[in-house]
């Protein structure tokens, strides 16, 4: 099992006995995800000294208009551990007041995904025209392929970012009661597209707790559920996936 999109940097795990629980759920790959370039460094040195653990480099849209240094984006990116560019895109649920710095930081890390010839992993909160428009305009970094992180837009939508060549990773959420929508998404994923994360410490499969990657198994026990498959097809599937499209060792 493998969870594409997790953070550890400054999130309070202790270690090594999380990943010593990672490693007895049957976890075997961990990808974490960048929000600032000072958290990809913290999990680059982490990734380096832990089989089966990865890591992008980004910066969240959270942070659109604080300067960054892309001589420090690019030396991170060629890190033999660094799978992808992420997490970037759009989020309007917070910050919609900031779209044309948030638009204008998106658009130049693609840019900097494609001459580093890297997938991309992308965050997309109430933003779906404009990411997909984006990702439209910007096809050329699109070569290596993107996650859609922790999809959210339902079935509907599911269809063109998939034209695209997105992929779409499913976590936590689809094991709520009342995430109908996510649950329809991932029922109709095609199946080469589907994979699993956790965003950890995020979004936790059960309420009320710090979520984990060793939680990865109730992920994949509840997509077999919408799915009609059984655990194991869909834990051979979803590491199968990620390990095509980040290039896992």
């Amino acid at each position: 099992m493998t969870d594409v999109h997790a953070h550890f940097a400054e999130e309070g795990y202790e270690f090594p006995a999380e990943w010593e629980k990672i490693g007895a759920a049957g976890v075997k790959a961990v990808i974490l995800a960048a929000d600032t370039l000072q958290h990809a460094a913290w999990h680059a040195a982490f990734a380096a000294a832990h089989g089966g653990a990865y890591f992008t480099v980004g910066v969240h849209p959270e942070f659109a208009g604080m300067p960054f240094a892309e001589e420090d984006f690019c030396a991170l990116a060629l890190h033999e551990k660094c799978v992808a560019v992420g997490e970037i895109g759009l989020d309007y649920h917070y910050g919609a007041e900031n779209r044309a710095a948030q638009l204008a930081l998106f658009e130049r890390q693609l840019a900097l995904a494609e001459k580093l010839a890297l997938p991309v992993q992308i965050h997309s909160r109430d933003a779906c025209a404009d990411t997909l428009a984006v990702l439209r305009e910007h096809g050329g970094a699109l070569g290596r392929g993107f996650l859609m992180h922790c999809y959210s837009y339902g079935r509907e939508n599911l269809g063109a970012f998939a034209e695209l060549g997105g992929s779409f990773s499913f976590g936590g959420v689809v094991c709520f009661k009342n995430a109908r929508r996510a649950a329809e998404a991932a029922a109709v994923c095609p199946a080469d597209r589907l994979l699993t994360e956790t965003d950890s410490p995020y979004l936790s499969p059960f309420r009320g707790e710090k979520n984990t990657p060793a939680n990865i198994p109730a992920v994949c026990r509840r997509l077999a559920e919408i799915r009609g498959s059984s655990f194991e097809e869909i834990c051979a599937l979803t590491d199968k996936n990620a390990r095509a499209l980040f290039k896992l060792s």
